[in-house]
């Protein structure tokens, strides 16, 4: 019988973007939420008033060239994430704003959640009173907040956490030729209680599933990381993958 065959396991495949794929397959996105109030906020650098000394000093020559990158990247950041809650919410309404004045936002435009574009440069070239602000705003606020790639990081930081190049060093040792990411790395969820993490071992769900594997060294008997896959729901193609250095 035909269908009686034996059936061979397709040899799984590079994650993107090691497979030369210009995009990553994920699931359907639908208008669920009726009605929400988004705060954006530009995380980047707009004026010589948004440096701090370090950065006037260390851009000499070069500082309105890098200021009007910035904007160009904060133009599309917050661009693409205003569109991304338009296909996510059926009524929404959306004020964007400047770091440096995401408290006073907050309190006047009420929102449901924020969202912060990513960042370009080391937060020892922003203005030092705007950080102090921020982080006096996130570390009180109980507004949920989504933030985005470098935001995360400032998040981190105004929480205490310290930042490193991926080759261990404090950012103002290695300003260039950084080592880079790409967008998976190895990751540990340590809190699967989460409601973030709702439904990603249910097959049935809908939602991305997770599982892990250990990577341990053989010299110290220490994981060193773990390897996780994401399967969406009905999928016949490879898994994702998802990857980040624990230490």
């Amino acid at each position: 019988m035909l269908d009686a065959a034996a059936k061979t396991t397709k040899a799984e495949e590079l994650p993107f973007p090691f497979n030369k794929r210009a995009f990553c397959l994920y699931e359907p996105i639908e208008k669920k939420i009726g009605h929400a109030r988004v705060l954006i906020v530009n995380s980047l650098l707009r004026y010589e008033s948004d440096l701090s000394p370090l950065a006037i000093s260390d851009w000499n020559g070069t500082t309105e060239s890098k200021l009007r990158f910035e904007r160009k990247v904060s133009s599309m950041a917050c661009n693409n994430i205003a569109n991304n809650v338009l296909r996510l919410v059926k009524r929404p309404k959306m004020l964007t704003v400047h770091l440096s004045e995401v408290a006073e936002a907050a309190t006047a435009f009420e929102p449901d959640a924020i969202v912060m574009s990513g960042t370009f440069s080391d937060f020892d070239y922003y203005n030092p009173d705007h950080i102090e602000k921020f982080t006096h705003f996130i570390t009180k606020t109980k507004i949920p907040v989504l933030a985005i790639c470098g935001a995360h990081q400032l998040v981190g930081l105004a929480f205490g956490a310290e930042l490193k190049t991926l080759d261990d060093l404090d950012l103002s040792e290695k300003r260039t030729d950084r080592l880079v990411e790409y967008q998976y790395r190895f990751v540990k969820i340590v809190d699967k209680t989460d409601p973030i993490f709702e439904g990603n071992e249910d097959e049935t769900s809908g939602v991305c599933r997770i599982t892990q594997r250990k990577t341990t060294s053989s010299a110290s008997g220490k994981t060193t990381a773990y390897r996780s896959k994401a399967f969406p729901k009905a999928s016949n193609s490879s898994p994702h993958h998802t990857s980040a250095k624990i230490r």
